[in-house]
């Protein structure tokens, strides 16, 4: 808006037309819940790490053995033909070496565009494109949910429907998968496997996931009554950490000793199957902790956030529903019925529209489970 003056005195309004841009509330907010989503790009970007190091681990390994073998040839009294035969055979490694880093070469390549088509994804949005985005993230958080409670057939089917599967971390659910499906049937090999192709990570970590799975095999050993295999493996693999887990070192040796006692309620405990279910959790954690997931699903974060925020006077209501949220999973009519009783109190309709969408997002959830679990027996 100008004011241009007039010869006369007086003064006149030339109105200029500013070009319409959309409210910036939505974007804002937008920008905020976006800090909860780290593990979007540092999930990749940690696998792509690790991918780098193991090759250059494995590169460094094969060189140098190639390097030790060419040493010990020529400081040996070998004859000519010897000698070809020896450096024909290092060049059939070396060449194998080189295919192989090719082929990592475009694993990397394609984990480097999978970190790239992030960054594009998240600087995308605008508000031509909100909706659309919005719908995209919903996508993402309901995948996350699904492959972290296990239902990995069902979350791969969303992903797959969303055209877009760089903006998704499939894979390393699969990885993790192997490891779980392995616990659950009470082997320890594959998690072990795990622990030592991540072992200086872990290391920095101060995990002890390697040392409980060390206990557990040691417990299996004195189940089986197999005394002097167990003290052998003692030996081997556990007198490493004695320095820092003295106590529970000496509770599981006690073992031998107590296994027979029912009365012996702290020995007992490590006898009960719950014991492979504690490994499964902690790997779980683990395993977040590496690739810096967020400890709990995005889901139950921003499900407790909004409920948090409704402007009700019965908080009493929104505690019911935060506490009835595993009921989704076992007994959905009962959860239902919770959800039925919280909408009658909520007064205002902003309460009553949030808590709609809520419900439907749930009601989705429960679907592709139920979804899921049929797809599985029949099978």
């Amino acid at each position: 808006m100008e004011m241009d003056s007039l010869p006369n005195g007086n003064s006149t309004t030339t109105s200029t037309t500013a070009p319409s841009t959309a409210p910036p509330s939505k974007l804002t907010q937008l920008t905020e819940s976006l800090k909860l989503e780290h593990q979007f790009l540092r999930v990749p970007f940690e696998h792509f790490k690790k991918t780098i190091r193991a090759n250059i681990r494995a590169v460094e390994k094969e060189v140098s053995s190639v390097i030790s073998a060419v040493n010990d040839s020529a400081d040996s009294d070998i004859s000519n033909d010897d000698a070809v035969q020896r450096l024909t055979s290092l060049v059939s490694r070396l060449q194998g070496l080189k295919r192989k880093m090719e082929e990592e070469r475009r694993t990397e390549n394609l984990q480097a565009e999978r970190c790239r088509a992030r960054i594009d994804h998240l600087e995308s949005p605008d508000a031509e494109n909100l909706t659309g985005w919005a719908n995209m993230r919903l996508k993402r958080i309901l995948v996350d949910y699904m492959l972290r409670m296990s239902y990995y057939d069902t979350g791969l089917k969303l992903a797959e429907s969303s055209n877009m599967l760089d903006l998704f971390d499939i894979d390393i659910y699969l990885e993790a998968k192997k490891v779980i499906d392995a616990l659950q049937n009470m082997e320890i090999a594959p998690a072990l496997a795990w622990c030592a192709e991540n072992k200086s990570r872990l290391k920095k970590l101060k995990s002890k996931f390697e040392f409980q799975l060390r206990l557990q095999e040691y417990i299996e050993l004195v189940r089986a009554e197999n005394h002097m295999g167990a003290i052998a493996y003692a030996r081997k693999y556990l007198a490493p950490w004695a320095a820092m887990h003295t106590k529970e070192m000496q509770q599981v040796f006690a073992t031998v000793a107590f296994k027979g006692i029912p009365e012996c309620s702290v020995y007992k405990a490590f006898f009960e199957p719950k014991q492979w279910d504690y490994l499964v959790e902690q790997f779980k954690q683990e395993f977040c902790r590496l690739y810096g997931m967020n400890p709990e699903p995005l889901l139950n974060i921003f499900l407790q956030a909004g409920l948090s925020s409704l402007k009700t006077p019965y908080p009493l209501l929104v505690n019911l529903l935060l506490t009835s949220l595993p009921l989704s999973h076992t007994q959905p009519v009962l959860f239902d019925m919770i959800c039925v009783t919280v909408v009658k109190y909520l007064r205002t309709e902003n309460e009553r529209r949030w808590f709609l969408s809520l419900s439907r997002m749930i009601s989705y959830i429960l679907w592709w489970q139920i979804t899921s679990k049929t797809e599985s027996k029949e099978k």
